[in-house]
């Protein structure tokens, strides 16, 4: 017993006429005969009755046609699965970005991607963001999480998620709330070593006519709140990094209206954001 077999069957079984089932399966009607023949023999029963006038099918006929039926359903059904998975995309897919994006954004985005492309397996690497260009240029990465600079390089794409605010923090125990309480000659500023926030809040200062008292440089916006909360000085983090700091309750944030906002987005080579996997990431509705 075969599928083919079963499905010459199950027509018959619906046309009763050896004629009708023959022309429309693209058999000779010998061949439908001995099909049937074939079956009887191995089933050892009648599936048909036949004369000369008319063809109807046995009570085991019948039993057969429901198990026909079925198994051919699931066989179908079997055929479409293993389709969708040759056909599903599969491999690894590495992805740069600082921790707290890691908390922020990128929850959402493997949820949904994993949900769409379980056989992709995420190598997730994280660091200082202002290395998230660096890192795919480099190819240490096949995506990152990167903030767009009006000097991206012009062989990277770039996919905007989300406009991130900068918020000017101070320690709690100076007990400053508004911008016009800062003495920018005493209070001492911690800059970032590298990275959009440096360039952002250096380009305020200097819009507002401001050289700033440099404390330190550090490396990532995690340790700017960490500094300004042991009052070492002031600083510029992103809203989203304050709002995922465990020292968030040990500093204020002063309202500063004129601040330029990120675009934090997707970012990977230009020559390689049409492959499978990059493009799928790229694609995400987040």
């Amino acid at each position: 017993m075969d599928f083919r077999s079963l499905q010459l069957f199950n027509h018959l079984a619906t046309s009763l006429h050896f004629g009708v089932t023959a022309e429309a399966m693209y058999v000779s009607p010998s061949t439908l005969s001995r099909v049937i023949q074939r079956l009887e023999d191995e089933l050892g029963c009648s599936l048909f009755k036949r004369d000369n006038r008319k063809v109807a099918l046995t009570h085991s006929g019948h039993k057969l046609l429901s198990f026909s039926k079925q198994a051919l359903q699931e066989w179908q059904q079997l055929k479409v699965d293993l389709k969708e998975d040759n056909d599903a995309l599969q491999g690894e897919l590495s992805v740069f970005c600082s921790v707290t994006a890691s908390q922020s954004h990128l929850p959402a985005m493997l949820r949904q991607f994993r949900q769409q492309h379980p056989g992709v397996d995420i190598r997730l690497i994280t660091g200082d963001p202002a290395l998230a260009i660096e890192k795919v240029k480099g190819k240490q990465c096949d995506l990152s999480i990167a903030i767009y600079t009006p000097d991206m390089p012009t062989d990277l794409h770039f996919t905007a998620l989300d406009n991130v605010p900068l918020v000017l923090i101070a320690p709690r125990e100076w007990r400053l709330t508004q911008l016009n309480q800062l003495d920018w000659t005493k209070h001492q500023v911690i800059m970032p070593e590298t990275g959009p926030t440096r360039r952002t809040a250096y380009h305020w200062f200097a819009e507002h006519g401001i050289r700033p008292n440099v404390y330190a440089y550090v490396g990532g916006n995690e340790a700017i709140v960490s500094m300004v909360a042991l009052e070492c000085g002031v600083g510029f983090v992103p809203k989203v990094v304050l709002d995922h700091s465990s020292m968030a309750n040990a500093v204020t944030q002063i309202p500063v209206a004129d601040i330029e906002p990120y675009a934090l987005g997707l970012c990977c080579l230009q020559d390689k954001q049409n492959e499978p996997l990059i493009n799928a990431f790229m694609q995400l509705n987040v």
